[in-house]
């Protein structure tokens, strides 16, 4: 029965021994697989990357290209051609209706003005009430 113990000591020792050699390598193994999966990825993504950068290169070599994204991105227009400008009817206000015989009063400031004065005299007095009103 001493022997078995003896043998199942030794046994237990050498895999003892055993595992504490491997692990630290086989930890290694797994942490550098993982960095290596990692890095793949990385370099996927900057493949992918590259390849779409120099997919936009090439189409900046086509002259089409070039005139289509001076037309949008400038508004460029060749000479003879007509600019159209497309507004959304939902972002413009309308301006209200004025009849061209009625007198203008919004915006204009007629207090104490008198039209046979001369314009530089209206001016100034234009600049007087400025200065009062504020």
């Amino acid at each position: 029965m001493r022997i078995f113990t003896v043998r199942a000591a030794v046994l237990l020792l050498v895999t003892l021994m055993g595992f504490i050699l491997i692990m630290p390598t086989a930890l290694q193994y797994g942490k550098q697989r993982t960095d290596n999966q990692l890095l793949a990825a990385e370099l996927a993504a900057i493949q992918a990357s590259n390849a779409e950068l120099e997919n936009e290169r090439n189409r900046w070599q086509d002259p089409k290209y070039v005139i289509a994204q001076a037309r949008e991105r400038l508004t460029f227009v060749f000479p003879g051609e007509t600019p159209y400008r497309v507004i959304d009817p939902d972002s413009v206000v309308e301006a209200p209706v004025v009849d061209a015989n009625e007198p203008i009063t919004d915006g204009a400031v007629t207090t104490g003005l008198t039209a046979s004065q001369p314009w530089y005299s209206t001016v100034w007095e234009s600049v007087q009430i400025a200065g009062n009103a504020s």
